[in-house]
C-alpha cells in the first residue's frame, strides 16, 4: 500500500543543463590528494527544488535527504522490504500487523510500528509519535499539496501509543501494508505551526525552504549546514544521530546539470565522484571508462530505471490510439539502443521490467514496422504528402513537441536519434528541453507540455502503478496539482486493476491482475516505453561502501557505510 510513496515521491529521474565552470568547486579537502581527508565532493546533475521530504517528486531530493533522515522502510540491496526508521518490520506473522474491520464495517489493518530509541532531531528534540501523526495529517489535507496524498488517505487514523510507537489503522487490507517507503516523518515541533497557519501555502513556507539549516529539520546522520540554491548542499555530521557513526565529517553535494561539464570537475579535481542514481549516461561511462579507468571505478548497475515518453491525452491527435500505436511502430529501439548505448539498455514492453516478478510478455509488441505505422496513420487520416510529411485533410502536419532535461547529453542524443526516425514516417517532431527545476517543478506536474515528455520513473519491486495510472492521480488544480499520472489517462478498468491489486494480499492471485494490466498498458500507450536504464557510478579508487540497489532506494541511504581507504 504504502510503497507507492516512496515511487510516488521520489521516483522521478533527471539530469539538465546550464553552464558551470569547472574551477567552481567547493572545499577540496575530500580529493584524492588529500591524504586521510574527512570530506567527499559529490557531483550530482539536478539541484533539488525543494528538501520537503514530500513535496515535488526530485531524485536529487532523495539523494541529499537519505543522508539526513530515513523513511520508515526501505528495500535492501537484495530487494527485500527491511526496516530503515523502525525496530522491528510489521507482519502478519509477527503480530504487529493484525486485520481488523474499519468503522464502516469494511476489511482493514492494523500496523504497528515502533521508533528507535535514540532517534532524535538535530536541535536535540526526540522522534515521536506526535511527529508521525502529523506527517499523517499533512499528508491527508487536501490542500497541502503532498505527492502521492491518496496513499495517505489509506490510513484510516493514526493511534499514537506512546511516545515512540503508534498504530496506523488502514481502511483496506493491502499486500504494501507494511512497505512505507515513502513515509519520512515530518517535525512537528517546527512544521505544525507553519502548516496549521495556511494549509494551502504550506508548500510555499515550509522551513525546508524558508530555513534548510534548521537542525532540527532532520534526525540522520548528517544536517545540512550550507543550502545554495541550483549549486551546491553541504552536510556535515549530526551529533543527534542514534546509528553507527559515519566516516565523513563533511559532505558537498554540488548540482551541475550539463554531464559534459559534471565530466570536467570530476576530472579537474573540483568532485570526488559522480553519483550513478544522477550522473553521467551509459555512453558517457563508456567512453569516461576506456580514458580514466585508471584513476576511477565505474560500476554499472542494471535496475529498474523505466525511460518512457509520456503522451499529453488531452491533445486531440495523440488522444488517437492508432496515433500512439503508430509512433511506436515507427520507432526502431533496438537500432537506438545500439547505436547509442551498446545493446547494454533493453527496449521496455511496458513499466514493469523484466526482472521484476510480475513481468510477463504476453503483450503487445511494436517492433519496427514501418508499413504498419504507415497504415494506422493513413486510418487515422494522415497521409503522405508531397512534401514527405503526414498531413490531416486540412493540410496540417503532423507535428508534435517533445520536452526534456536540457543538457542531458545521452537525452539528447535520444532526441535526436527520435527525431529523425519519425521524420523517416513523414512525422515532424520539435525538440524544447528546460533545465530540470522547471521540468520538473513545474511542466510535469501542471501538465504544461503540450504533446510528449521524455524523462525515467526509478521504481520499487512490484510497484503498484497507482501514482502512475490512476486516474484519481491526474494532478490539477483541485488537487493542488499531485498525483504522477501526466499523460492524463483515465481507463476505468485500470482503475479496478490497480485497486485489486492494492487488496490482494495472496501474491499468486496478483500475477494475473499484473498481468491484465501490462496488456492494457501495451495496448493504450499511455506513453511510449523506450527502455530500461542502466546506471554508472564514477567512483574514486580509494572510496569503499557505495552499493547500488538496481531500485529506487538510493546508495545514500548507507551512507554511514561509506568510508575511504589509503
Amino acid at each position: 500500500m504504502l510503497r507507492r510513496l516512496l515511487i510516488g515521491l521520489l521516483a522521478l529521474l533527471a539530469a539538465g543543463c546550464g553552464p558551470e565552470d569547472a574551477s567552481t568547486g567547493t572545499s577540496r579537502e575530500g580529493s584524492p590528494d588529500a591524504p586521510g581527508s574527512k570530506s567527499l565532493t559529490i557531483g550530482i546533475t539536478q539541484y533539488p527544488a525543494t528538501l520537503h521530504p514530500a513535496i515535488d517528486p526530485m531524485l536529487g531530493k532523495l539523494y541529499v535527504l537519505a543522508m539526513t533522515m530515513r523513511p520508515l522502510t526501505a528495500f535492501d540491496h537484495d530487494w527485500r522490504l527491511a526496516c530503515s526508521l523502525c525496530v522491528t518490520l510489521p507482519t502478519l506473522e509477527n503480530g504487529l500487523a493484525v486485520l481488523e474491520t474499519t468503522p464502516e464495517g469494511e476489511p482493514g489493518l492494523a500496523v504497528t510500528w515502533e521508533i528507535p530509541a535514540g532517534a532524535t532531531w538535530g536541535d536535540g528534540v526526540p522522534v515521536t509519535s506526535r511527529d508521525a501523526l502529523f506527517t499523517w495529517q499533512v499528508g491527508k489535507h487536501p490542500q497541502s499539496g503532498i505527492d502521492a496524498a491518496e496513499a495517505y488517505g489509506t490510513i484510516e487514523a493514526l493511534e499514537v501509543l506512546d511516545d515512540k510507537r503508534f498504530t496506523m489503522h488502514l481502511n483496506r487490507r493491502t499486500p504494501e501494508y507494511n512497505a512505507a517507503g515513502g513515509l519520512f516523518l515530518l517535525p512537528e515541533h517546527l512544521e505544525r505551526p507553519v502548516f496549521e497557519s495556511a494549509p494551502a501555502e504550506y508548500r510555499h513556507r515550509t522551513k525546508y525552504d524558508t530555513d534548510p539549516t534548521n537542525p532540527g529539520l532532520y534526525f540522520g546522520p548528517y544536517r545540512v549546514v550550507e543550502a545554495v540554491h541550483g549549486s551546491h548542499v553541504t552536510l556535515e555530521r549530526n551529533p543527534t544521530w542514534y546509528g553507527r557513526s559515519p566516516y565523513f565529517d563533511r559532505i558537498v553535494v554540488r548540482a551541475i546539470e550539463r554531464t559534459t561539464t559534471l565530466e570536467a570537475n570530476l576530472l579537474s579535481g573540483s568532485l570526488d565522484m559522480i553519483a550513478g542514481e544522477l550522473g553521467l549516461q551509459l555512453d558517457q561511462a563508456q567512453a569516461f571508462e576506456r580514458r580514466h579507468g585508471d584513476r576511477f571505478a565505474v560500476v554499472y548497475e542494471h535496475g529498474l530505471l523505466y525511460e518512457h515518453i509520456d503522451l499529453n491525452l488531452d491533445n486531440p491527435v495523440l488522444a488517437d490510439r492508432r496515433v500512439r500505436q503508430a509512433l511506436l511502430y515507427a520507432l526502431d529501439r533496438e537500432a537506438l539502443d545500439r547505436q547509442l548505448f551498446g545493446g547494454q539498455q533493453p527496449v521496455a514492453l511496458t513499466f514493469v521490467h523484466p526482472m521484476d516478478r510480475p513481468w510477463t510478455d504476453a503483450v503487445a509488441h511494436y517492433p519496427f514496422e514501418p508499413a504498419r505505422a504507415a497504415a494506422l496513420l493513413d486510418e487515422a487520416g494522415w497521409r503522405l504528402a508531397d512534401d514527405g510529411m503526414r498531413r490531416n485533410p486540412a493540410g496540417e502536419p503532423l507535428r508534435f513537441e517533445i520536452v526534456s532535461t536540457a543538457g542531458d547529453k545521452s537525452r539528447e542524443l535520444v532526441e535526436q536519434v527520435l527525431q529523425s526516425q519519425w521524420r523517416e514516417a513523414g512525422i515532424d517532431l520539435r525538440i524544447r528541453n528546460e533545465t530540470p527545476r522547471v521540468f520538473f517543478g513545474d511542466t510535469l506536474p501542471r501538465r504544461a507540455f503540450e504533446d510528449m515528455a521524455l524523462y525515467g520513473i526509478a521504481a520499487t519491486p512490484e510497484p503498484v502503478p497507482r501514482q502512475t495510472l490512476h486516474s484519481s492521480a491526474i494532478p490539477s488544480a483541485a488537487n493542488n496539482f499531485s498525483g504522477l499520472n501526466f499523460p492524463g489517462f483515465a481507463d476505468a478498468e485500470v482503475d479496478r486493476l490497480i485497486e485489486a491489486l492494492e487488496t490482494e494480499l495472496d501474491p499468486e492471485a496478483r500475477l494475473p491482475i499484473w498481468h491484465r494490466l501490462q496488456q492494457i498498458y501495451a495496448d493504450e500507450l499511455p506513453a511510449l516505453p523506450l527502455f530500461f536504464r542502466t546506471n554508472p557510478y564514477v567512483l574514486p579508487r580509494w572510496l569503499t561502501g557505495v552499493r547500488p540497489t538496481g531500485h529506487v532506494t538510493v546508495t545514500t541511504n548507507w551512507i554511514e557505510e561509506w568510508a575511504r581507504t589509503e
